[in-house]
């Protein structure tokens, strides 16, 4: 397999494992302020993105995978709202785990390193291309 093509294929599944841990953080986002229907159950837990890398025996390239996906076993944080309908004796309700700046900072990092991926891709679909026009040229 060569370079080029190789280099698509690595920054394509860095685009794929990206766009997955966006899909996560804009559901963690989605929702931050979900309580539960009652004070016996929990709220809304924050999901969590693992990954990993993968190995292509044949051309011995490692491509970035979504490893496990997994929940954040942080304390829920409670807030006093005494009337609402999962606060319990004490009128607390537990909220979720979410911390909007840790998504946000999450977000920035996803969207920078997918950028990057498609920076990538860009630049090899522009080689081959350059590639292509140089042997035709030739001919």
């Amino acid at each position: 397999m060569d370079p080029l093509t190789t280099s698509l294929r690595v920054a394509a599944s860095g685009l794929t494992a990206q766009s997955e841990r966006l899909r996560v953080v804009a559901e963690n986002m989605a929702n931050a302020q979900s309580t539960a229907n009652s004070a016996q159950e929990a709220p809304y837990t924050r999901k969590t993105i693992s990954f990993g890398s993968l190995v292509d025996r044949q051309s011995g390239v490692s491509f970035v995978s979504v490893a496990s996906r997994s929940t954040d076993p942080a304390e829920f944080p409670t807030e006093y709202m005494p009337g609402h309908q999962a606060a319990d004796e004490n009128g607390y309700v537990k909220m979720p785990n979410v911390n909007m700046l840790v998504e946000m900072a999450d977000m920035r990092e996803a969207n920078r390193s997918y950028e990057a991926n498609l920076q990538t891709i860009k630049q090899a679909r522009e080689l081959i291309s350059m590639t292509i026009d140089l042997l035709r040229s030739q001919s």
